[in-house]
């Protein structure tokens, strides 16, 4: 094999390498990422049911229900076009309250349950996470549209 063959069959197999490695980050990057919807894109199916994802949007008035002797917590989230209901086991972030933006992290149950594995809430009343504020506009454009 002369050198010239040599230096190509190296450059095409680092080339293949570099190829295989960028394949395998990509594919262990898209299994971690975690994607936002709102109340109303999971009511459209459009949320996946078999991983985990964020779900958010503002803590519906009166819909916070605790278990009894349990850290169990069930409450509704809504873009003020679509409701969700949620339920968490474990303890709520001190800023939790009715009427305040929260993102949910968490996967539907077999019986199509939200169970959220982390729930995380505004740290001051002028913030709202971009997502959660985003479905709210358009929740609130959505049923301005429709009245």
């Amino acid at each position: 094999m002369t050198p010239r063959r040599k230096r190509i069959l190296v450059i095409c197999l680092s080339v293949a390498g570099l190829g295989i490695a960028a394949a395998l980050i990509l594919t262990a990057f898209e299994k971690n990422l975690m994607y936002f919807y709102s109340p109303t894109e999971v009511a459209a199916g459009e949320a996946p049911d078999n991983r985990p994802f964020r779900l958010g949007g503002m803590v519906k008035d009166g819909s916070v229900l605790r278990t009894q002797g349990g850290l169990g917590v069930w409450f509704t989230v809504t873009d003020f076009n679509q409701e969700q209901v949620i339920y968490f086991e474990g303890i709520l972030p001190d800023l939790f309250r009715e009427g305040q933006g929260i993102v949910a992290q968490g996967q539907f149950n077999q019986t199509g349950v939200f169970v959220a594995s982390e729930v995380l809430a505004k740290h001051d009343e002028n913030y709202m996470p971009p997502e959660v504020a985003d479905a709210v506009k358009a929740g609130k454009a959505a049923r301005q549209g429709s009245l």
